[in-house]
């Protein structure tokens, strides 16, 4: 499960970075407004830990556009704001709850826990698009009912794109929610990888499921009924 810490100190990001690894969360980390908000919004995350006081652009503004884009993803906002008006403000923003600093590291990872414990938070564990089967629980994946073993990071980029089904993604959307890092031009990782999900889903026996979309990136393409 992917997690986003947008925060700008430093060591404090860190130490929040390395506990939610220790439990088993995919990280990703921005230390200003700007990246931030651009990684919430194109990023496949569960949850958002959001400092108030960034760089560039203010938290507020961030949680005020992830409530408009992104309805349902869960915020929890991490700041030294304490006063009374300041944390209803970031509550009727649209924030799932709010740690002032400095905070308990264990009631955090409580706090994470239970917002992705939160009925309907999360989508069905199993996904099934383009005769592919795929059990988020268990990380078994099927298509035309045989099985597909797949690594770790193929697991994650085709999930992505099932969860997306007939939807363009762009080749820094891709990057950024699967291997969380910025979009690197001169990368071929993300190739690399669509080559290797197309021979383990044994596309040369069948419609190969991913489309190539020229200068933009990839598609699940999902067959129409007629």
């Amino acid at each position: 499960m992917r997690l986003l810490v947008i925060e700008d100190e430093p060591t404090l990001a860190g130490f929040i970075e390395q506990s939610l690894q220790a439990e088993g969360y995919a990280v990703s980390v921005r230390h200003d407004g700007p990246s931030g908000e651009a990684a919430a919004l194109t990023g496949d995350y569960a949850l958002v830990l959001l400092d108030l006081t960034l760089p560039g652009r203010d938290g507020l503004q961030i949680l005020r556009e992830i409530r408009a884009r992104l309805p349902e993803l869960a915020v929890i906002v991490l700041t030294a704001r304490g006063a009374i008006e300041q944390r209803v403000e970031g509550l009727d923003l649209g924030a799932n709850d709010y740690m002032t600093k400095p905070f308990s590291l264990d009631e955090l990872l409580a706090r994470v826990r239970a917002h992705l414990r939160a009925p309907g938070q999360r989508q069905s564990s199993v996904l099934e698009e383009a005769g592919i089967h795929m059990d988020l629980r268990t990380r078994r994946v099927q298509r035309e009912g045989q099985e597909v073993a797949l690594t770790a990071r193929e697991f994650e980029l085709l999930a992505y794109l099932m969860r997306h089904p007939d939807q363009v993604l762009s080749r820094e959307q891709i990057l950024n929610a699967v291997w969380g890092f910025d979009f690197d031009p001169g990368t071929k990782v993300l190739e690399v990888y669509v080559g290797y999900l197309r021979r383990k889903l044994g596309v040369e026996h069948g419609q190969d499921p991913i489309e190539t979309v020229r200068n933009v990136g990839y598609r699940l393409r999902v067959p129409r009924e007629r």
